[in-house]
């Protein structure tokens, strides 16, 4: 059995989980509401306030599928009921960013500046070199964050560019002179 697929899923206080015919979860909780439609071969019970998943049989394909499921109704309920969240920092001389209504604007070293617009439901605060998204949907979170980070890429020799907070930059070495 999966170790994933296998552990139960406790849904706090203040979530409602609902599970539609074609196994589509719709999880609201205080921060917003998700609705995901998930493998149909997954068999997804709620008993007292703890939802388990399990598989029809042992084949690779529900194997696989039988530890995603469980993860995905994982993120929706922590999603509504905490939120996530992803950090940016900006390194560099005149890399800066700034918010202007629902749109990011980035300064990157390039001829003009990025504009980049918040997708819904995802928030972005900019708190000096710092970029905070937040958000109730982990995917949509990451998927932004990395939108934002590939724009200047954290380079190996200065460090100069965005990277997660969280993120160690390999250093390299420089050229070195004749002798």
């Amino acid at each position: 059995m999966s170790r994933i697929g296998r552990a139960p899923i406790t849904i706090p206080a203040g979530v409602t989980v609902n599970v539609a015919e074609g196994n589509v979860v719709t999880v609201k909780g205080p921060k917003g509401e998700l609705t995901r439609q998930l493998a149909s071969e997954m068999t997804i019970e709620i008993q007292d306030n703890v939802l388990t998943v399990s598989r029809p049989n042992d084949l690779k394909r529900n194997k696989s599928l039988h530890g995603l499921t469980r993860t995905l109704i994982n993120n929706m309920v922590i999603g509504v009921s905490a939120g996530y969240e992803k950090t940016l920092e900006i390194n560099g001389v005149g890399y800066k960013a700034n918010k202007q209504g629902k749109k990011l604007v980035l300064n990157l070293g390039y001829s003009h500046p990025i504009e980049m617009e918040d997708p819904e439901g995802v928030e972005s605060v900019v708190d000096g070199n710092k970029i905070i998204i937040k958000g109730i949907s982990k995917e949509v979170v990451g998927q932004y964050a990395a939108n934002i980070r590939i724009k200047r890429a954290p380079e190996p020799y200065k460090g100069k560019g965005i990277k997660y907070s969280d993120e160690v930059i390999r250093r390299k070495v420089g050229k070195t002179g004749k002798k």
